[in-house]
């Protein structure tokens, strides 16, 4: 028969025998001395100790009247680790103790070291083993989303309780509830308990001693609306704080983003510049062509001058995200400021080249007579290259360059050309091309514009006008084009070939037909324009329907219709090959 003891351990009553109190006794007097010298420290630390004791002898008496046994106790040891196991100095902390409890379950508590309003988020972060940010964010998402994470939340700071003692605060983070753990705990958070707790017997002294006690207790209701405040205080920060952790990583991606694509657009054409290769499917800025400073160089001072405000950008970012970042130091940040000075300053002279190189248009006309018979039909057409140096499949008017090789000769092709018709009071029709182009000054300007290559033929009564021209590579900026006007006599029939479409601009016709409905039709040429002679009376201008909506002449191959409405009476007169006929 064994004697039974009433003991309180960690604030909960049990029923021990005397065998069992003994070797428990015994267990805790081994603990305090292995544990350091200074009573205040040991004595957290024992009643942590404790605590944690007495949680686990709850969860093995099941009956308030059962009796902790000898074998009770075994088990507890065996789960808290021996004393003798460990050292007794600092060097606890850094040796692993030989003895090991099985592997820990992490248990859910609401962290209220690391809150801004109940510790929800750092709990479940500790849980999850996700970062406290990240899962502050995603209530965030759950709560300005989807809503419902504004009823999640404050339900959860209800149901989970908050970690209070070490022991909780090691189960929180899954951490083995043992003495070297829990010593450790404790003299990591010594310092600041000590500051706490001397700070909350001040303030309780104060309050005890004064004379407004009574008054205090009186006035919690307004203590409970600052608190409120406070917590909405919190939520302001918290909101600003999490918004501010956003810009940051939008900063980095957007930083991050813009380098890479640098990186990678310097590389590909400052090592194709500087090894002589060619790249005419990219397009350089209209400063790059014709500088005095090289291109790999221009390059090379753009990327800089881009570059490094978005390197300071993503330091920001980085800044924002984490107060660990360090800052360029002051040398980092001059050579980087006088590096990206000189490249703008690169860059403003090649601009400023650029500008003086384009300041003068220069024009070159070329007239040559057009050697036909007036009485036959002139036939104007647009052809294409026979040498294939373009490697577009359809002839049309762009306003865009092409790099092409002509006999090996790196040039620039372009269908930047305008074609009109006029009539003339000469017996004889000829051709006007008027090539234009740009220059430092007014000869260079001309001088560049006759040097622009561009061919036409007459053969027969076909007029066979070239849909290109050539220039040199370098005049990629000289805005370079090509205006063409064919003169006609009066009474001159011509036919526009389908290829003219694109190329016709701004032709004059009496029946306000539009550039693009001119082809595939016949004309001829009368002093105020072309008029059309087969062409649909529906792709007529309006202006033109308006004005002959009371005469309507139309000639083709059935013969000749005219129709007169004058608002009350109507007549047509229709001649074909069988006759006369009137209505």
């Amino acid at each position: 028969m064994n004697k039974t003891i009433n003991i309180n351990l960690g604030g909960i009553f049990f029923h021990i025998d005397e065998i069992a109190y003994q070797k428990l006794k015994l267990y805790l007097d081994a603990i305090r001395r292995s544990l350091s010298d200074d009573p205040q420290g040991r004595d957290e630390i024992l009643n942590d100790i404790e605590h944690r004791i007495g949680e686990l002898l709850s969860e093995r008496i099941k009956d308030e009247r059962q009796v902790v046994n000898e074998n009770d106790i075994d088990e507890i040891t065996k789960i808290m680790g021996k004393p003798e196991d460990y050292l007794v100095d600092e060097e606890i902390f850094e040796d692993e103790p030989k003895y090991r409890s099985k592997s820990p379950s992490k248990k859910l508590f609401r962290d209220g070291d690391d809150k801004f309003l109940g510790g929800v988020c750092s709990g479940l972060g500790h849980y999850f083993g996700i970062d406290t940010i990240w899962m502050r964010i995603i209530w965030l998402v759950l709560a300005f989303g989807f809503g419902f994470g504004f009823l999640v939340y404050p339900l959860l700071w209800i149901l989970i309780p908050q970690a209070e003692t070490t022991a909780e605060k090691l189960q929180m983070k899954g951490e083995p509830v043992n003495i070297s753990n829990i010593e450790k705990k404790i003299r990591e958070e010594f310092q600041d308990v000590s500051t706490r707790v001397k700070d909350g017997v001040n303030d309780v002294t104060e309050k005890v001693k004064s004379s407004d006690f009574k008054k205090n207790v009186e006035n919690k209701t307004k203590s409970g609306i600052q608190e409120i405040l406070d917590t909405l205080g919190k939520i302001l920060i918290t909101l600003f704080s999490i918004f501010g952790k956003f810009i940051g990583a939008l900063l980095i991606f957007i930083a991050a983003a813009t380098l890479i694509g640098l990186i990678i657009g310097a590389f590909s054409l400052g090592s194709f510049g500087i090894l002589g290769f060619d790249h005419g499917f990219i397009h350089h800025p209209p400063f790059f062509f014709d500088s005095i400073i090289p291109t790999w160089l221009l390059i090379i001072f753009t990327f800089i001058a881009i570059g490094v405000p978005f390197v300071v950008l993503f330091m920001l970012g980085l800044k924002i995200l984490s107060s660990n970042v360090k800052s360029f130091s002051t040398t980092t940040k001059l050579s980087l400021l006088g590096i990206w000075i000189i490249s703008l300053l690169g860059i403003g002279f090649a601009g400023i080249n650029f500008a003086s190189q384009n300041a003068y248009d220069g024009v070159y006309i070329q007239t040559e007579q057009l050697p036909f018979v007036a009485n036959d039909t002139l036939k104007v057409k647009m052809i294409g290259d026979d040498n294939n140096l373009s490697n577009r499949s359809e002839l049309t008017r762009r306003y865009s360059y092409e790099t092409v090789y002509d006999r090996d000769i790196k040039k620039l092709y372009s269908t930047r050309i305008n074609v009109d018709l006029k009539t003339t009071d000469n017996l004889n029709a000829f051709i006007k091309i008027r090539k234009e182009s740009s220059g430092k000054n007014r000869l260079k300007a001309n001088n560049n514009a006759e040097s622009v290559e561009y061919q036409f033929n007459l053969s027969n009564n076909d007029l066979l006008l070239n849909g290109y021209f050539l220039t040199d590579f370098q005049n990629m900026a000289k805005e370079q084009l090509i205006d063409i006007t064919v003169y006609l006599p009066i009474n001159t029939i011509i036919y526009l070939d389908n290829s003219t479409r694109t190329f016709l601009d701004d032709v004059d016709n009496i029946q306000n037909i539009n550039d693009l409905d001119m082809a595939k039709h016949y004309y001829k040429m009368t002093e105020n324009g072309l008029e059309c002679l087969d062409c649909d009376p529906s792709i007529f201008g309006e202006r033109y329907k308006r004005e002959n909506e009371h005469f309507k002449l139309n000639i083709d191959s059935n013969g000749v219709e005219i129709k007169v409405n004058d608002g009350d009476n109507n007549a047509q007169i229709k001649i074909d090959e069988n006759g006369v006929k009137i209505e």
